[in-house]
C-alpha cells in the first residue's frame, strides 16, 4: 500500500508534459490495490480537469449506465481503479480534444499495473486505450475488436467511448447497447 501511494503521489505531481498542457498539469488518477477492475480512457476533459473527478461529466454517466453501477460504486477505489492514457487535459484540437500526451502511458502505466494485484478486468475505452494495449490487433477498427471480444473471460475488454460525439455511432450499431453492454454488465456485477 505504502508504494501504491508513493506512486500515486509521483503521479500528481508529474509536470513531464507541462509546457505543453493548455491549462497546466492537473493528473487525474484512482488507484487502490484492492481493485478488481481498471478502467483506461482517454484524458480528462476540461470538466474533470476543474472537478479533479475522472469521469465527472456525460461521458461519464454513459460509462456508468454501460458499467450498471451507481456512482458510489463507481468511484469506490476498492472496486474500480481508473487511469487514462494521458493523465492531464490535452488541450483543444479542431474537432474536440486533443489526443492524450503520448509521455503519460509509457512514464506510468507499467507503474500502476505492478502494484495492482487483484485486478481482474482492465476495460480499454476508446481507440487511443484500445490501439496501446492491442497493439497486434492495430488494422482492426474498434468495432470489429467489440463484436469479437470475449465478454465472459478476457483480461482486456475493448469498449468504444462513451462520449456523446459517438451518439451517432451508437444509433448505427444498435447491437452493442442491445447485445455487448447486458454482458459487460454481467462480468462487472461477477466481479464486484
Amino acid at each position: 500500500m505504502a508504494a501504491l501511494s508513493q506512486l500515486i503521489g509521483e503521479i500528481r505531481g508529474c509536470t513531464a508534459c507541462a509546457k505543453y498542457l493548455p491549462l497546466g498539469p492537473n493528473p487525474i488518477v484512482r488507484l487502490n490495490a484492492n481493485a478488481r477492475v481498471l478502467l483506461i480512457g482517454q484524458a480528462p476533459g476540461t470538466k474533470v480537469h476543474a472537478t479533479g473527478i475522472p469521469w465527472n461529466d456525460p461521458s461519464g454517466d454513459k460509462l456508468r449506465e454501460w458499467l450498471g453501477v451507481d456512482k458510489v460504486t463507481f468511484y469506490n477505489e476498492e472496486k474500480f481503479a481508473i487511469m487514462p492514457m494521458g493523465f492531464c487535459y490535452p488541450g483543444k484540437g479542431q474537432s474536440g480534444d486533443l489526443p492524450p500526451r503520448p509521455e503519460c502511458a509509457p512514464l506510468w502505466h507499467p507503474k500502476v499495473h505492478a502494484l495492482l494485484p487483484n485486478l481482474e478486468l482492465v476495460i480499454l475505452i476508446g481507440s487511443y486505450a484500445v490501439r496501446y494495449y492491442l497493439p497486434r490487433l492495430a488494422k482492426l477498427s474498434v468495432r470489429d475488436l467489440v463484436l469479437q471480444a470475449d465478454f465472459g473471460s478476457a483480461a482486456m475488454l475493448p469498449m468504444v467511448h462513451p462520449s456523446p460525439r459517438n451518439k451517432l455511432w451508437l444509433k448505427q450499431n444498435p447491437w452493442f447497447e442491445k447485445d455487448v453492454v447486458p454482458k459487460l454488465r454481467l462480468r462487472v456485477r461477477s466481479l464486484l
